[in-house]
């Protein structure tokens, strides 16, 4: 801790206090969370929860960064330092008489289920969601507190009273501790009423009490909901009257249509019917926020890789057998390119393949704004051996890697596995490498086989160093 000088205390929970630092050696201010429970060993320390989904997860624009790890092995004391970020949600609107933006908080509650939709993905739910917990500097929102994650596939039964009492699901207070990750989609939803309306949606002092709150506002679940639940309860009766419930529109007043409804799908009773993170990001209600996401994405891909005129261009229209018409991309410095000589070697390499890779099927790859977001393969039309014998070319695959990616990784296979027909593979956000299959997509051709089968060989038949 000598590295550090200790300005102030910013909080204190549970198992930490949190105090804010400088670093002595660069003068950058830090939040440094001290833990209570003493460590008797490294090993003990690298084991913890926090510290190993930190390191699973970063880095993450949404998700606290964790800079250094301080552990005093004669005192057994473990201190975690992060990046200092400006305060949390709980102290932005704790003082407000007015509630926040409509579109400021549709912008904090998307980067927030960005970084709880990275979480499931990676196999961890927070289990803590809550407006301390989500913190923020300028128009940046980040999640913290990760001590009391859980791996998503970690057997059954959890801890009971984990969670603040006015974030849990039905399913964490009414049975002995059967949950699971969709209890983060739960709190989340808490969390968006509470900052759209500056007052928390179920603020019980009990258990008992919370359920009574839920069941005012969202009605009695139904019987196969209750009957479910009852399986794995040991500690409450199930003896509730029924109830309609009030329903949200009259708390939010001033909310959307879309608002109310997204908030609906996630204070759903049944957590295996309740929306997931991904598709609370593909809502109507953040459809602005994602559009325009998807479009940076796309501009920035274009500007930032810079295509040679000797590079063959997969683009819509644009085959093995090329034309004379070159997509521009360039900028206005480019176009002064002498674009006979870049023809000239564009046919010399078509002659090229042509003799190097006759009987090779062309490859028709369209080119949309949506393969940026989620490129996903359509398998259902693999080309069968009847298409092989008719000389049919492929049909175009459905939302492909964007031409301009391809040609920057020159390892990039597009394959089908034959034994997964009805299978849609999707992959995230970023571009990703599609995987090989060590299945022939063509067993008529030998060349093409020996293509499409090994992972030495790249889309253009060109073998890799």
């Amino acid at each position: 801790m000598q590295e550090y000088k200790l300005i102030s205390k910013k909080g204190e929970g549970t198992f930490s206090e949190v105090l804010k630092a400088q670093s002595v050696k660069n003068g950058n201010f830090v939040a440094i969370k001290c833990m209570k429970t003493h460590f008797s060993s490294r090993e003990q320390v690298n084991e913890l929860r926090e510290i190993q989904s930190l390191q699973k997860l970063s880095p993450h624009p949404n998700i606290v960064r964790l800079l250094e790890v301080l552990y005093d092995e004669p005192t057994g004391r473990l201190a975690l330092v992060f990046e200092l970020m400006e305060m949390n949600l709980y102290e932005l609107i704790k003082d407000k008489k007015t509630p926040l933006p409509q579109a400021k908080v549709k912008h904090y509650m998307y980067q927030l289920f960005k970084a709880i939709d990275l979480m499931h993905r990676k196999g961890i739910f927070h289990r803590d969601i809550k407006p301390e917990n989500v913190l923020i500097s300028g128009d940046t929102v980040k999640l913290a507190d990760l001590g009391s994650c859980r791996g998503t596939y970690s057997a059954h039964p959890y801890t009971e009273y984990i969670s603040t009492r006015w974030y849990r699901p039905p399913e964490c207070l009414m049975t002995d501790g059967y949950y699971d990750h969709k209890m983060d989609i739960w709190g989340a939803g808490c969390v968006m009423f509470e900052i759209l309306t500056l007052v928390p949606l179920f603020p019980g002092s009990n258990e008992l009490d919370m359920i009574h709150r839920i069941h005012n506002i969202l009605g009695t679940p139904n019987p196969r909901i209750l009957e479910r639940l009852k399986r794995h309860a040991t500690h409450m009766e199930f003896n509730f009257p029924e109830r309609p419930g009030t329903g949200l529109e009259p708390l939010m007043p001033h909310a959307s249509r879309e608002c109310i409804d997204l908030i609906k799908l996630m204070l759903t009773y049944d957590s295996e019917e309740r929306i997931t993170a991904d598709q609370v990001l593909r809502h109507d209600y953040f459809k602005d926020l994602w559009e325009a996401e998807r479009q940076r994405d796309f501009q920035s891909s274009l500007t930032s890789i810079r295509l040679s005129p000797r590079t063959n261009h997969f683009s819509q229209g644009h085959t093995l057998e090329h034309d004379r018409s070159v997509p521009s991309v360039y900028s206005d410095q480019d176009r002064s390119v002498d674009y006979s000589h870049s023809v000239k070697k564009a046919n010399f390499k078509k002659q090229k393949m042509e003799r190097d890779f006759k009987g090779l099927p062309n490859l028709n790859l369209s080119l949309k704004v949506e393969s940026i977001f989620k490129p996903t393969y359509n398998l259902t039309d693999t080309p069968t051996d009847s298409d092989f014998k008719k000389g049919n070319t492929l049909p175009p695959l459905k939302q492909p890697i964007l031409h301009t990616e391809m040609m920057k990784l020159p390892n990039i296979n597009h394959v089908i596995n034959p034994k997964k027909k009805d299978e849609v593979k999707k992959y995230s956000n970023t571009l990703l490498k599609p995987t090989l299959s060590n299945q022939s997509l063509f067993k008529k051709s030998k060349k093409a086989s020996m293509i499409y089968r090994s992972p030495d060989y790249n889309l253009m038949g060109k073998k890799l160093t």
